[in-house]
């Protein structure tokens, strides 16, 4: 299917000032500022939607179409590939992004198609000028000539199932290709493509000592299937008391169980070491537990930032601030250590839409090395007969299982140990080779991967 915009016609007058939706002004800066400035959606858009003076259901569509447009951007952006009369990859990056906001109401959101149409084009003229908000009319204007349904029927012809689920389901290729070397069936990849697509609910994490789940549950949400510290809110979480006390916090379900069988799998041990603690979630769970085991707990960073974010969350906690592989430096051992690495992040893409995109297939060579190279930093500061846990948001082979094998090939001071003992009873279909693979259409969690190990010698 190839419908090329033949003639710029339907131009917007002239002669009328602009007067742009500011719902839709907001969600254009936002998107622009993720897909050209490297912002993070999750972090950006909460912050704007409470300084505008948008109502409860503008910033509700603001949400909608900014999360709802870097998912599907990729399946937007072929089909206004297919009605371009110049290859999209050289368009100008503002009338992109305008479009794909267009197509966005067009054919994913309860706004009429005149109204889309116009409402975007009204949006260009503010931002993009006369002549660009033209292009943008004449683009949307042959989208719209077909239902999503007439277009899912032209994307079923193509051959390579990588490339037709790709574009159908709107995920970089290497993604689509990972799944199905993980997966096999092409009907679970479908569905592990759809459920990325589907807007997480906010999930709540009690913390031991401070908080428990029967407090999040007066709240009015539902308990975690898995995990005996989360629930589901109904709510703002921004807005819950406990969250903003600081005595519980955000946290995906999968995370929860890293950390939980982490600690239950670490409860003999006397100091634990959470090695790369990001932001902290992990961290206010693990510390929370060991607290209340009597355990000492650290915690490191590489970032003074985001150092001091945990700093705030973590309960009766060394924090330190360096390089994981440089933690010898410290002249410390400890008797279990958890190092949940940086990595794709792809397990989490309903959750981080931009990550999709952000990331490149050819990152997992440096990701991989870091990886490597963090693990064997906690094999090395981890006492004999202590354990170590290796995480990451990703269930990518290269991350997971080719991570876990060479560090059982190249290290003959440590033994896998199987997760199984240490999982909910009602977690099935989560352990691929002794390791927790959890995946979103599967349990309704991140796609968490965790691996425990005992240093022997």
């Amino acid at each position: 299917m190839l419908f090329l915009v033949s003639r710029l016609s339907s131009a917007p007058s002239k002669f009328r000032k602009p007067h742009p939706d500011p719902s839709r002004v907001l969600a254009f800066e936002v998107l622009t500022l993720v897909n050209r400035g490297d912002a993070y959606a999750n972090l950006l858009l909460p912050k704007a939607l409470t300084e505008s003076l948008l109502e409860l259901r503008d910033r509700a569509f603001v949400t909608e179409l900014v999360y709802g447009t870097l998912r599907m951007q990729g399946r937007h952006d072929w089909m206004l590939s297919q009605v371009s009369d110049r290859p999209w990859d050289s368009v100008d990056s503002g009338i992109v992004d305008i479009s794909r906001l267009g197509v966005h109401q067009l054919m994913e959101m309860r706004v009429p198609p005149h109204a889309a149409v116009s409402a975007t084009v009204e949006l260009a003229r503010k931002v993009l000028g006369e002549s660009r908000a033209t292009y943008v009319n004449a683009l949307l204007r042959r989208v719209s000539k077909w239902t999503l349904e007439e277009w899912f029927d032209s994307i079923a012809l193509l051959e390579d199932p990588t490339e037709r689920l790709s574009i159908k389901y709107s995920h970089p290729e290497w993604i689509v290709s990972a799944y199905f070397d993980l997966l096999r069936q092409e009907e679970e990849v479908i569905l592990a493509l759809a459920a990325n697509n589907v807007p997480a609910s906010p999930t709540l994490v009690s913390w031991p000592g401070r908080t428990t789940q029967e407090d999040l549950l007066l709240l009015g949400g539902e308990p975690t299937k898995y995990s005996p510290y989360g629930a589901t809110t109904v709510g703002v979480p921004g807005d819950i008391d406990l969250i903003r006390l600081r005595k519980a916090g955000i946290q995906d379900e999968g995370s929860q169980l890293v950390g939980s069988i982490f600690a239950d799998a670490s409860a003999e041990k006397e100091d634990w070491l959470d090695l790369c603690a990001g932001p902290g979630g992990k961290a206010a769970l693990v510390s929370s537990l060991a607290q209340k085991l009597g355990k000492h707990f650290v915690t490191n960073e590489i970032s003074s930032a985001r150092a001091a974010l945990v700093e705030q969350v973590v309960a009766e906690a060394e924090v330190w601030v360096g390089d994981g592989r440089n933690i010898a430096e410290h002249g410390r051992t400890f008797g279990a250590i958890l190092a949940d690495v940086p990595c794709t992040g792809i397990g989490a893409l309903r959750r981080r839409p931009e990550v999709r995109w952000r990331r490149k297939l050819s990152d997992l060579a440096g990701l991989s090395r870091l990886q490597r190279e963090l693990l064997d930093s906690a094999i090395d500061n981890t006492e004999i007969g202590g354990i170590i846990g290796y995480a990451t948001c990703s269930p990518h082979l290269a991350e997971t299982k080719v991570q876990v094998s060479s560090a059982l090939r190249r290290r003959q001071d440590i033994r896998q140990i199987s997760v199984e003992p240490y999982l909910p009873a009602n977690l099935e279909n989560a352990v691929i080779n002794g390791s927790m693979q959890l995946w979103t259409h599967r349990h309704g969690t991140d796609a968490m991967f965790l691996t425990l190990f005992e240093r022997i010698s």
